[in-house]
């Protein structure tokens, strides 16, 4: 080989490094603002040995604790949840899960049925930079993307994110090697409390039926969960808004049913799970607090270890162990965000 053509090879190489470099600096890290865009990612650095792996957006991750499905079920599970999670976007994250691994129930939260088109780019971000690489991926992206956006900058982020330069700011160099996790087991918590008060009406609709697209990608969970041995279970968040219809109640019940699939509607039960929205929310009744998340999860992993037959794997060795720590990390970051909220502000006697 000629030394022009191994100069040219070792120009290449790098300028791809430096052009990667740079594309890892330019893209946000989700660390200190917007935390859900570092949600999904952190599903890799898991032992995939789950029971349950809830699939959806905020009405999951932010209201199921599942450090409380193991402490009071010995149930292993994991939320891969991201911002505005669309039903394609689930289809494909579930695609994906089961070629890392076939937990026993996959569950998902049915409030993204309202959307039968691609939304907005910032929320798509926030899902799919976040996953690997693979045709789940790839296809995701395709069903995701909005008139204004392009494949290539999906596969080239730096194209998209290199405006940024005049924009960034100090987590962008802290967390140019390694993020830290933002969730527990993708559960995002918050301890502070804003009561429901004055929660708005639904405002009538000129068609309650949910979309050709919405309901083509429920039928794909529907037959790839069958394919898989795996137990679809549809859910609807116990949150007090976006308003939920009695015409898609109809609808989500009389798709359960025809497909003879296990259907929940928290809203239908609140009191039975001892939910206060006075004190069980953070932001007025559209998510609940670390709260409310317990008292959920407390409800909800009765009725997944009654209806769906998972057994506690309390005594297992590793998985304990696994436990212990993240359930220490789970704490700590209780008594932090507790002991912020008691601090006194900033102007403040």
């Amino acid at each position: 080989m000629s030394r022009k053509i191994v100069r040219c090879i070792v120009t290449v190489f790098i300028l791809g490094i430096i052009l990667a470099g740079l594309q890892r600096l330019l893209m946000p890290k989700y660390m200190d603002d917007v935390l859900e865009g570092g949600m999904i990612e952190e599903y890799y650095g898991e032992n995939k040995d789950h029971d349950v792996v809830f699939i959806g957006d905020c009405e999951l991750y932010e209201n199921i604790s599942p450090a409380v499905l193991w402490e009071e079920y010995g149930i292993n599970s994991y939320i891969r949840g991201s911002a505005e999670q669309l039903i394609w976007q689930s289809y494909y994250l579930m695609e994906e899960t089961f070629k890392y691994e076939k937990p026993d129930v996959v569950v998902f939260n049915i409030l993204s049925l309202k959307y039968n088109e691609p939304q907005k780019e910032s929320y798509n971000r926030m899902t799919l930079d976040g996953m690997k690489w693979s045709m789940s991926k790839v296809k995701s992206i395709f069903a995701s993307m909005t008139e204004d956006e392009s494949f290539i900058e999906y596969v080239f982020p730096i194209l998209r994110y290199h405006s940024r330069w005049n924009q960034l700011i100090p987590e962008d160099f802290k967390y140019f090697w390694k993020k830290d996790d933002v969730t527990f087991n993708g559960y995002y918590m918050r301890v502070d409390t804003l009561p429901a008060e004055n929660v708005p009406q639904g405002r009538p609709l000129a068609d309650y039926q949910f979309g050709d697209n919405a309901y083509k990608y429920l039928d794909m969970m529907t037959e790839l969960a069958r394919e898989n041995d795996v137990e679809l279970v549809l859910v609807k968040a116990p949150s007090l808004y976006p308003y939920w219809y009695d015409q898609w109640e109809q609808q989500m019940e009389d798709y359960a049913a025809r497909h003879d699939l296990k259907y929940y509607n928290f809203l239908e039960v609140m009191e039975e799970i001892g939910l206060d929205f006075h004190t069980d929310t953070y932001d007025g009744g559209l998510h609940l607090n670390l709260s409310g998340a317990e008292k959920l999860s407390r409800y909800f992993g009765e009725l997944l270890a009654r209806d769906c037959g998972l057994e506690s794997r309390r005594g297992e060795e590793d998985l304990e162990r696994e436990w212990e720590k993240k359930l220490a990390d789970y704490r700590a970051e209780i008594e932090r965000q507790t002991e912020a909220l008691e601090r006194p502000q900033a102007g403040e006697q």
